[in-house]
């Protein structure tokens, strides 16, 4: 199957649909399907107006043009966009988007109208916005001609089939991981990463209450994923405790990052680290010397770091009604908690009782996570065959 994944954003840009994006086509060629690339994003050396260049040996598309801020919009690239696509030969379009996705739109519109079969994965929940988009009935629209809708969520998918209603069936199609380059070795100590399944035991880590609880998170430095709100609330954890029971790193950069070196200032909290952005390997050895994951985010549609958290083994703490209960289950796997308040009160009581901690970490140890690749990648190949019999049976009723 010949496949032309369309995302408004994708690498050298870093961020969940991005990477996945990236992930999801190498894992396609690895089942033997034909997959190119088009986005509105420029490449690594600023490559643009439809410039082709060659990612992880992946042809990419970069139907991108000069734009303030750099923003991933081309309003131009439809007339291109059509002309690659019917020159191309391709069996399916899958398309990437989010609450606001213009150039992924565009292609949706382009796609639907060549009667190219068409699905489309929403990484994003749509919140308050939902009765725009219901009122708008544009991807109502889409559904009703047979574009193939899915979400990364459940939590995510719920609102958008409202928005759909009678039009079409809304699947969930997770995010994925390599689940076995983020469990630790079996064997031996520190933040190698195993190759392979193993029979051996987990080796434990030496942990007392005499040290910090050590807490970490990985996420852009942003509004929406609330950091500010995090050490907020991680240091009234911290006046529920002993002095010294917790220290915090906060993985990523951003726009925020200056807010929230000053609260850091302000409160006197030399138990917050800043670090900035850590590749796939940094993270996967500061996971190994963590004990427990945060995840304050409210509309987290899916939360591809948390899930590799725990992978890794750490318990998470995240919130009620965001993805990150869809592979966490409260009390076993980490904890679910309804507000900030509560998020405080449950950092405490995990840093006040170790033995906790460490049953979550070994359960989430022997019991990996269901996203793996090999699964999520077939779930899309089945995916794009209901996108082609929903293209089917509308051209049939014509």
């Amino acid at each position: 199957m010949k496949v032309a994944l369309l995302s408004d954003c994708y690498l050298p840009r870093l961020g969940g649909i991005e990477v996945q994006t990236h992930d999801l086509a190498a894992q396609l060629v690895a089942l033997g399907h034909e997959v190119e690339v088009f986005t509105a994003t420029p490449g690594a050396d600023s490559e643009m107006h439809g410039a082709v260049t060659v990612v992880d040996g992946i042809p990419v598309h970069r139907l991108a043009v000069r734009m303030p801020w750099e923003l991933p919009v081309n309003p131009t690239a439809p007339r291109e966009l059509r002309r690659r696509l019917v020159a191309g030969g391709f069996d399916v379009a899958h398309v990437q988007t989010g609450v606001v996705s213009p150039f992924a739109w565009d292609c949706t519109r382009m796609t639907v109208g060549l009667g190219l079969p068409t699905a489309m994965t929403w990484h994003c929940m749509l919140g308050p916005t939902t009765g725009l988009f219901k009122a708008a009935r544009f991807v109502r629209r889409w559904a009703d001609r047979g574009v193939a809708m899915s979400a990364v969520s459940e939590v995510a998918a719920e609102p958008l089939r409202r928005v759909v209603g009678a039009a079409g069936e809304v699947t969930v199609l997770p995010n994925g991981i390599d689940v076995s380059r983020w469990r630790p070795a079996r064997t031996g100590a520190g933040p190698a990463m195993e190759s392979g399944p193993s029979t051996t035991a987990h080796p434990e880590r030496p942990r007392t209450d005499e040290r910090p609880l050590r807490l970490v998170t990985a996420m852009r430095l942003a509004p929406r994923k609330r950091p500010t709100a995090l050490v907020d609330l991680v240091r009234h954890a911290a006046d529920l405790v002993r002095p010294g029971s917790l220290d915090l790193t906060i993985l990523g950069e951003g726009p925020e990052r200056r807010r929230v070196e000053a609260q850091v200032r302000a409160h006197g909290l030399d138990w917050v680290h800043l670090p900035g952005r850590a590749p796939r390997d940094e993270l996967a050895a500061r996971y190994a010397e963590s004990d427990v994951y945060l995840s304050p985010t409210r509309l987290e549609s899916f939360g591809i770091a948390a899930l590799e958290a725990r992978t890794a083994g750490l318990p998470v703490v995240g919130r009620h009604g965001s993805g990150v209960g869809e592979f966490v289950t409260d009390g076993v796997g980490g904890r679910i908690v309804g507000d900030d308040a509560e998020m405080a009160l449950v950092i405490a009581e995990l840093a006040t009782n170790r033995g906790v901690v460490e049953r979550m970490r070994a359960w989430n140890l022997e019991h990996p996570p269901s996203q793996d690749w090999p699964r999520v990648a077939a779930l899309a190949a089945a995916e794009y065959d209901r996108a082609r019999a929903l293209a089917r049976l509308r051209s049939a009723r014509r």
